[in-house]
């Protein structure tokens, strides 16, 4: 916030983003009536969604996510294991992006009007459990962007990675059911950037939802599992500033 130029830009650069995707989604239901099985109104929803995950992300993890390969590289990652807290906690959580929670401001008014303008009824269940799986959305994708930044303790480097994570990141912004066959499967399960906000979604719109939930938690945990056991092996290969 102390340079107000580089504030104001960071805030206009994601609402042109939210309008870039936004006329998307206009232009593909142009030619057509479903996107992967869900209606305009649905994907609106489904676009909200994204929007809110995003920032979410945005204004709580990425900054953090973003110096930690600095931080190991440099030794700097010294001054978070000598703190008496979890230091990976310490380092996901330290810094406050305001210029997102911003952006998240708007991309809650985004959610809030796909909702409401839905033509059909919605619950007070079913909206309790599509906000409360989106949370668990925004923890997925910041236990993947922490797996992807990880092997900076053994590669030294993470530009590699870091692009295949931007990459991946597309797909959270696409409705799961426009992927078919071993796609599909290697996007809910092994890279599972297409749970993040398709899922949440679809405990929202079909009936079925417990399979979806129970799908979506099972995955997130087994990701921060992993990430969990990469860290710890990580710390153990860390070599320090003073080594």
């Amino acid at each position: 916030m102390e340079f107000r130029l580089d504030f104001g830009f960071r805030i206009v650069m994601d609402a042109v983003w939210y309008v870039v995707n936004f006329l998307f989604f206009w232009v593909l239901f142009r030619h057509t009536t479903l996107l992967g099985e869900w209606t305009y109104d649905q994907s609106l929803v489904f676009l909200g969604g994204v929007f809110v995950s995003d920032a979410l992300h945005m204004t709580i993890f990425s900054n953090n996510m973003w110096w930690l390969p600095f931080l190991i590289n440099k030794g700097d990652l010294d001054f978070y294991l000598v703190r008496p807290v979890s230091s990976l906690y310490f380092v996901s959580l330290r810094e406050f992006a305001a210029n997102s929670f911003v952006n998240l401001l708007m991309a809650a008014g985004v959610l809030t009007w796909a909702l409401a303008r839905y033509p059909g009824p919605l619950g007070a269940g079913p909206l309790a459990l599509f906000l409360g799986c989106l949370l668990v959305g925004v923890f997925l994708h910041y236990v993947l962007n922490l797996m992807f930044l990880l092997p900076a303790f053994w590669l030294h480097t993470s530009h590699g990675l870091r692009e295949i994570y931007f990459s991946m990141t597309e797909t959270m912004t696409r409705p799961a059911g426009i992927f078919k066959g071993w796609v599909r499967r290697l996007l809910v399960t092994i890279l599972p950037f297409a749970l993040i906000v398709s899922f949440p979604t679809r405990a929202l719109f079909e009936g079925d939802t417990w399979p979806v939930v129970l799908h979506l938690a099972g995955v997130t945990a087994a990701a921060f599992l992993a990430a969990l056991a990469m860290w710890r092996l990580g710390v153990r290969s860390y070599v320090s500033a003073s080594s």
